[in-house]
């Protein structure tokens, strides 16, 4: 009865017929959504988005529902996978990059990673991105976005040395941020490709 519910203006009615929709179907049920100038809900079985802890990892693996070329059983975490640097960019006029040895970023400087993993997620799986926080206390900021559904590749991270004095070192293979991966309450409508795909395959940093 609760399905395709809608209402026009907020009222006794409007509120009346909520308490009822909910004493008959629990919250967790119910997925409310605008259009146009009503407010509707429908009923929903998916759970709600959990993130995987490291043996749900290792089963979306399994599963082909996560890809991960360049695997480390090392580097899994109680509810991620801490990926690792393949190649660094110092970005200070000119771009410098390093792919062996030890990346040197000078105080105050941006940078970007590339990471050994080429990741892959299925259309019911996303991901968020965390800088491990070694590299917090050695002074490094960065901001990172999530991963979308169906997104396929290495993954670039920009970050930047903010001390005012010291040069940063960074080796490379060391490990650098954390994934972490979440279940989507049902698969996306349209995968990363499907969308704008601008970073879809990428290798090595990426700045453009």
């Amino acid at each position: 009865m609760y399905s395709g519910f809608s209402w026009e203006h907020w009222g006794v009615w409007g509120v009346s017929s909520i308490v009822l929709i909910l004493a008959v179907r629990p919250l967790s049920e119910l997925c409310k959504y605008r259009r146009g100038a009503k407010v509707q809900f429908e009923r929903t079985n998916a759970p709600a988005m959990a993130v995987l802890h490291d043996r749900g990892i290792l089963e979306a693996i399994e599963a082909s529902r996560v890809r991960i070329a360049g695997f480390n059983p090392k580097n899994l975490t109680p509810n991620g996978y801490d990926l690792a640097i393949a190649e660094v960019a110092v970005v200070s006029g000119t771009t410098e990059t390093f792919r062996v040895g030890t990346a040197k970023i000078p105080p105050l400087t941006r940078f970007a990673v590339s990471t050994v993993e080429v990741v892959e997620l299925g259309e019911d799986i996303t991901a968020q991105l965390w800088l491990r926080t070694t590299w917090a206390r050695r002074g490094v900021l960065a901001s990172f976005g999530k991963v979308d559904a169906g997104f396929r590749g290495a993954l670039t991270l920009a970050a930047f040395n903010a001390n005012a004095s010291g040069t940063l070192e960074i080796p490379i293979g060391e490990r650098f941020a954390q994934i972490v991966f979440e279940d989507l309450a049902r698969p996306a409508e349209k995968k990363y490709d499907e969308r704008s795909g601008q970073w879809q395959d990428q290798r090595g940093v990426r700045l453009k």
